[in-house]
């Protein structure tokens, strides 16, 4: 979930910004558009009930008037003529209607009928309710709506087929009758409280989101992918110090951007050739008089001095190589190719153990990786060895996952305190006092290991052993 809602990537993050910008443009728009048409549709009613009032007060006046003998000779006219907009009856008991859901608009229909009614006709008693017109009765005899002759109720109602909710006032007359007015609303669907979410609506807002989401995936990914091809470039600088420059084309940005980049490699370019040169030089330089000095010692009569001006001569010499092997620790002009991991490992532990004598395991498997030959096969050797240098027993432990290989080297030595940890990277630097058992190396060999691991994008960490000893990780990624 998380993945989700923190996005790796620049593109995915410009997407579900859009994306959230655009759902919640929508449910604004789309409750603010909701509002005002249920607004509008309470004013339509509001209004239509209070004209329905009047014409029903009117109705009501005009059969109240009407002596009691004629009331049914002119309601039977009226319903083979279909001459008014209500069904009426009269009635010796008022008929109860079924309870049926309420809702503001119908509660804001009776409301205004009532009202004006009672402003009509100054009738306080009245029964105002809806109902279906399968759950209606409208005789004395409670005859259903439906069991009518056809003409009456569709001539009364003018709703073919009986379906919408059925207004019906009763209101009681002289002599005991009751008056019962049955009406269907021009408007009866707005009866009905509206739906927040309903299926056309979910259907125009589910569009609009999905073209916004196309046309905002589009148009981010061409906005974005120069950066992809900056970042590519930059991967192979950091392989390939020799890669082909940017194009320095498109909008003025990313000129400009191509430009910088373009000219930071070629500054890059010309300070490694000129470390290497001056490293070059100065090896050079040294071993003459390194060379001279030696032949002199060997003149000298004293055997002590002559052995210690030899073996002080050999320490300088070792000095000038790990210096220039500290500057030429990965061979940034080596092309990386496919390397079998396993087969390397193996290689260097067959090589390491003849020399050596230790005691070397080994177990997983790790598979191929694209990397650099000579680089990577130097890195695990001086790792390796340093492990066998300090320890009898060294186990060393391959795994691959779906982005890493991750290559395990552990040994019984004395291990490194973990102050000390992140200080031995530094070049030179060497726990002698703590962790020899012989004299030797000038302290590059995990300087170099981490900087060949950091040029392949992994990186490598020390820890402490589950025999005691030191525990190194290197972590090569498989996409580099």
């Amino acid at each position: 979930m998380k993945r989700w809602w923190r996005p790796r990537t620049l593109r995915g993050r410009f997407v579900l910004i859009m994306l959230l910008g655009v759902l919640g443009a929508q449910i604004a728009s789309y409750g603010i558009w909701s509002w005002q048409e249920n607004r509008e549709r309470l004013v339509r009613l509001d209004t239509l009930s209070r004209h329905l009032a009047e014409s029903l007060a009117a109705t009501v006046r005009y059969f109240s008037s009407l002596p009691y003998e004629y009331r049914h000779i002119v309601l039977d006219q009226l319903r083979d003529m279909g001459g008014t907009r209500f069904f009426v009856s009269v009635n010796d008991h008022r008929i109860a209607l079924p309870s049926t859901s309420g809702g503001n608009a119908r509660e804001m229909v009776a409301a205004n009928l009532r009202d004006g009614l009672e402003q009509e006709l100054g009738q306080r008693e009245m029964y105002i309710g809806f109902s279906q017109p399968g759950d209606l009765r409208v005789f004395n005899n409670e005859v259903p709506l439906a069991e009518l002759p056809a003409h009456w109720a569709h001539r009364s109602l003018a709703i073919t087929p009986l379906s919408t909710p059925i207004l019906v006032v009763q209101m009681p007359l002289e002599g005991g009758n009751w008056l019962f007015v049955a009406t269907s609303l021009p408007m009866a669907e707005s009866l009905e409280d509206a739906t927040w979410l309903s299926g056309d609506r979910l259907f125009v807002s589910m569009a609009v989101l999905l073209t916004v989401i196309m046309l905002s995936l589009w148009g981010i990914r061409r906005s974005t992918r120069p950066l992809s091809i900056l970042a590519k470039a930059a991967r192979r600088l950091g392989d390939d110090l020799e890669s082909p420059p940017l194009a320095e084309r498109g909008p003025r940005e990313l000129r400009d951007t191509a430009m910088a980049f373009n000219r930071m490699s070629e500054r890059i370019r010309h300070q490694v050739e000129e470390r290497e040169r001056l490293f070059s030089a100065i090896s050079h330089d040294l071993k003459t008089p390194i060379t001279r000095l030696r032949l002199r010692a060997e003149m000298l009569d004293s055997p002590a001095q002559r052995e210690a001006f030899i073996h002080s001569l050999d320490e300088m010499n070792q000095l000038v190589k790990g210096a220039l092997a500290s500057v030429k620790g990965l061979d940034l002009h080596e092309t990386a190719s496919a390397i079998d991991v396993d087969a390397l490992v193996k290689d260097l532990m067959e090589e390491l153990a003849v020399h050596e004598g230790a005691s070397i395991h080994l177990e997983g498997h790790a598979g191929w990786l694209s990397a650099k030959p000579l680089a990577l096969k130097r890195c695990l050797a001086n790792l390796i060895e340093n492990a066998i240098f300090y320890a009898q027993h060294v186990d060393i432990a391959l795994h691959r996952d779906y982005e890493h290989i991750v290559i395990g080297i552990s040994d019984d030595g004395p291990g490194i305190p973990q102050a000390q940890r992140e200080r031995v990277f530094e070049p030179f630097v060497r726990l002698e006092p703590s962790r020899s058992r012989h004299t030797g190396g000038s302290g590059l060999g995990l300087a170099i290991a981490r900087h060949i691991v950091r040029a392949h994008g992994g990186e490598i960490y020390l820890n402490e052993s589950s025999e005691g000893g030191l525990s190194v990780q290197l972590s090569l990624p498989l996409a580099h």
